[in-house]
């Protein structure tokens, strides 16, 4: 795991990826911080949640 998983969400913000490791129902995210990329991206089409791990069953 690259980023500390907290025991409470991130306020403001929603994810609904509840593939992810950090997700929580509710569609809370519980990692320590979240990082989105690439730089100068024109659209969301271009950008990716670099927080994204894939959880573990």
């Amino acid at each position: 795991m690259r980023i500390a998983k907290e025991s409470k969400p991130i306020s403001r913000v929603r994810c609904v990826v509840d593939t992810c490791e950090y997700w929580e129902a509710g569609d809370h995210c519980l990692a320590s911080e979240i990082e989105i990329q690439p730089p100068n991206a024109a659209d969301t089409e271009e950008t990716d949640c670099a927080t994204f791990s894939p959880k573990s069953y």
